[in-house]
């Protein structure tokens, strides 16, 4: 059985607010020796556990109801099997246990005693972790790796233990593909759970520092790097920026424990999800903690949770401020970064209401409706309530120590595709490009309209002109951008023939509109064309 010692026996130092925190650290029972991890490596290799060879064996529709937290199909799908891919799939993925004779057929090289000392498997067949296969897509090309974390709900049928360790979920995958890849010597994975976004960071950096408060997620962390032998983190116990007071580093990416949660005695403190603060302010504290810890032209990367308030009065912290705290949750976000004194770039996916904000996370957590639900929405709602929380914003911030100013706050709400990381570094570059061209420059350069663009043209039947005209981006974030006609026209004469102030002046006469007004009406507009990357330099 794992050893458990509290946060304070390990000189752990989390920033929070509220009731002090009773949480155990327990360490995982994966083990440290090379030899054994050397030897599960082998048998997941021969057996070629990988995402393709189970969907494969399951089909997709099984994968998909996987992913959904239904196993039956998949269940169905390994009916008969029991070569080696099959067990290791129905014990490390599925969570249900094996025979033993099953087992040393699917360790081969470990062993079933190996797999016990391991601490994959209990001394009866059952599962003790979770350890699935991991594929992907980035600017490196394609990779993949084996994941171990706890088990969740759907192997015990309980609700999670607040020192749960996740594994890859969908805000880890949608970190992972904003990533911009671009080389660099240092990255920091603040908060790095079960080391997913570090070891990410390890493809694209020569050095990675993970650092996280639980104990127990380092160590998931540490086995997952040592496991695919990556073997340039080193791992830190600490909270926030704590464990790296004095560094800086050229990237920063972080999934943080952002999920609002009510500071209420009997409401779990998930490690994995919760900042031990009241309201937004975990995610405000580390944008104002990135300034002191990124390099002159580093960039920082992350997600968070930001509240909409209808009563002015309440700050990030829960206490009280001036009515200009109050209001529109993406111009909170704006003011944080203000406040950091770097460039900052804001995009909002979705915005939930209260109640349906408090629901989603309270079954993430694993309680199903009941009496311990109702009393656990009734804590979530008493909190919105109290400190007039509406709604909540979920996005992407990327954040530069830049002399560059970039400041952009986006609603995006249509769908992305994913990897978006080559798309965010285009922006980034299209926005340095930008910054250096004066109007009268900007005028001089000969555009073109990029590949994934359309325009949509809507009509009246019988109408000679459209009454709505749009362009669509194919890729990136799937854009679209209102048209009228001077900027329809300019897009579409953008073919790198002619320069911008021609086609402007083009347009003027024969609008019969002034040319001067019309190239201060359309160049600002062709600058976030151009950001958005639906418009691109001929040079």
């Amino acid at each position: 059985m794992p050893s458990c010692v509290r946060p304070e026996a390990a000189s752990v130092k989390r920033a929070e607010v509220g009731s002090a925190r009773a949480v155990l650290n327990c360490t995982v029972p994966l083990t440290t020796q090379p030899q054994l991890i050397a030897a599960l490596r082998s048998d997941l290799t021969a057996a070629n556990f990988s995402v393709d060879a189970m969907t494969r064996m399951w089909g997709e529709d099984a994968a998909a109801a996987l992913h959904r937290g239904q196993r039956v199909p998949a269940l169905r799908g390994l009916a008969g099997r029991q070569d080696p891919l099959a067990t290791l799939a129905r014990v490390l993925v599925l969570g249900l246990p094996a025979d033993r004779d099953q087992l040393a057929h699917a360790f081969a090289t470990l062993g079933v005693d190996g797999a016990i000392e391991a601490g994959l498997v209990d001394a009866a067949g059952t599962p003790l972790v979770d350890l699935r296969p991991y594929s992907f897509v980035d600017a490196h090309g394609v990779g993949g790796w084996w994941i171990a974390s706890d088990l969740g709900e759907l192997s015990t049928g309980a609700p999670l233990r607040v020192d749960h360790v996740l594994g890859v979920g969908g805000a880890s995958t949608t970190l992972s593909g904003l990533m911009l890849g671009r080389p660099v010597a240092t990255a920091l994975d603040l908060g790095t759970g079960c080391g997913i976004q570090a070891l990410h960071a390890a493809r694209h950096a020569e050095r990675v520092v993970a650092t996280d408060i639980s104990q127990r997620a380092l160590d998931f962390a540490a086995f997952n790097a040592e496991l695919n032998e990556v073997r340039s983190i080193e791992f830190r116990l600490g909270s926030l920026f704590d464990p790296v007071e004095g560094e800086r580093f050229d990237h920063i990416v972080s999934n943080p424990p952002f999920v609002i949660t009510p500071r209420t005695d009997g409401v779990p403190e998930y490690e994995y999800r919760d900042g031990g603060m009241v309201g937004d302010a975990l995610v405000a504290s580390v944008i104002a903690g990135l300034a002191d810890h990124l390099q002159p032209g580093g960039v920082a990367q992350l997600l968070g949770n930001w509240e909409y308030r209808a009563a002015a009065g309440w700050s990030a912290s829960g206490r009280a401020a001036s009515g200009e705290d109050s209001g529109d949750g993406l111009q909170r976000v704006g003011r944080w970064i203000d406040d950091s004194g770097l460039g900052g770039w804001v995009i909002e996916r979705e915005v939930q209401d209260a109640k349906a904000y408090a629901e989603t996370w309270i079954r993430d957590g694993g309680t199903r409706p009941g009496p311990d639900f109702d009393r656990l929405y009734g804590a979530w709602l008493d909190d919105f309530e109290a400190r007039g929380v509406t709604a909540v914003g979920f996005g992407y911030l990327t954040m530069r120590s830049d002399p560059r100013p970039l400041r952009r706050l986006e609603r995006l709400d249509g769908p992305v595709g994913a990897g978006l990381g080559p798309h965010l570094a285009g922006a980034l570059a299209a926005h340095d490009w930008l910054a250096g061209l004066d109007d009268e420059q900007l005028g001089r350069e000969h555009l073109e309209v990029a590949p994934d663009v359309t325009e949509e043209r809507h009509y009246w039947p019988g109408a000679e002109d459209p009454t709505v005209m749009s362009l669509r981006q194919g890729g990136g974030f799937g854009r679209t951008v209102a048209l009228d006609t001077g900027l329809a026209a300019l897009v579409g004469a953008c073919d790198g023939e002619l320069s911008v102030r021609a086609i402007i002046g083009a347009i003027a006469q024969l609008l019969e509109v002034d040319e001067l007004a019309l190239r201060a009406e359309l160049l600002p507009r062709i600058r976030d064309l151009v950001f958005a990357g639906m418009l691109t330099s001929k040079s």
